[in-house]
């Protein structure tokens, strides 16, 4: 018996490190994915991206040459870890799949919907919106993974979702026209497919490598960016001004920490869940208002330490008891 309890009793242990572990992972993505989009935000600072022409063509090149590099930057990895053999072989399987229905969910289609959304209504109505992806997760995985949701984690989840919403909030300037209603549907829009794909990429994972899984995602993404978005979009005119331009080194920048951004959430949303690792990437908009003070003038509000207080406390309720984190797919 007492063999028998200390056995159980290291595997416990084990589990809850391992669980803990994701949840460090989790945490690293939400830094490094506000951190992206500082950087990928200087882009919109260059001239050409500036002209009224180039309105849907603009957003979408900085989306498609993000997607593209990190693509490339993720072979680098794969290919010196040893995993391009198995990347050749995870595309042509079946179990890829999923994980590339979620690339068109997440990249082309939620993605390009955020940039446009920002540009049509704003990041004081945008950001509170896509906020809400991790609650749409949830209720997927409950309907198509079977994680239990619990009513505590709901409670911290909503808290979440309030707290992005705060940090997001600035009173509404000018007036507001259909381009403002066209903005908020490209936001739920984005909203919808973060959750969708956040789904589809945990039900791939179960059999693939969280590794050769975002490289599948990447470059799904970026090929259907290069060869069906763009060309309807209006064409390549921008992509030789914006790599040759001074804002040139911001897209392999932004995509090498976009790349380790997204393999953290894939893997952390294997290791401990969809509904855990997804509250705390949602993190992603506090972590981008630091990185802003840091590197631009952007002011530490009031909004923003009451935003990340009722964050802090959301995460608390969702990540919940150590032991119940043995059950890596329950919340």
């Amino acid at each position: 018996m007492t063999t028998a309890m200390t056995v159980e009793n290291l595997k416990l242990q084990q589990d809850v490190a391992f669980a803990k572990k994701g949840l460090a992972i989790a945490v690293f993505s939400g830094m490094s994915w506000g951190l992206n989009g500082v950087i990928l935000s200087l882009a919109f600072e260059a001239t050409i991206f500036l002209d009224k022409e180039y309105w849907l063509l603009a957003p979408l090149t900085v989306g498609a040459l993000h997607d593209t590099f990190s693509a490339l930057w993720l072979l680098v990895f794969n290919g010196t870890t040893g995993r391009l053999k198995e990347l050749v072989r995870t595309l042509r399987a079946k179990t890829a799949r999923p994980v590339m229905l979620g690339a068109l969910f997440g990249g082309p289609m939620a993605m390009s919907s955020y940039m446009l959304g920002l540009k049509f209504a704003g990041p004081a109505y945008v950001m509170p919106i896509t906020a809400l992806y991790p609650a749409v997760a949830s209720i997927l995985a409950a309907i198509f993974l079977k994680e239990k949701i619990v009513l505590r984690a709901w409670m911290g989840l909503a808290l979440c979702v309030v707290g992005g919403m705060v940090i997001g909030y600035t009173p509404p300037e000018g007036s507001l026209g259909s381009e403002f209603y066209m903005g908020i549907a490209f936001a739920a829009v984005a909203t919808f497919g973060w959750g969708f794909e956040g789904v589809l990429a945990t039900s791939g994972m179960d059999l693939l490598d969280p590794a050769v899984a975002l490289n599948v995602r990447q470059l799904t993404s970026s090929s259907t960016y290069l060869l069906v978005v763009l060309p309807l979009a209006g064409g390549y005119a921008l992509i030789t001004p914006a790599l040759t331009g001074s804002i040139g080194w911001v897209f392999p920048t932004a995509a090498l920490v976009g790349a380790l951004s997204y393999l953290c959430w894939y893997r952390a949303m294997n290791m401990t869940g969809v509904s855990r690792a997804m509250a705390i990437n949602i993190t992603y908009s506090l972590w981008g208002i630091f990185f802003s003070a840091i590197f631009t003038e952007v002011e530490i509000t009031a909004n923003i330490i009451i935003g990340a207080l009722i964050i802090t406390t959301g995460m608390i309720l969702v990540v919940g008891n150590p032991k119940d984190m043995t059950k890596l797919r329950s919340a």
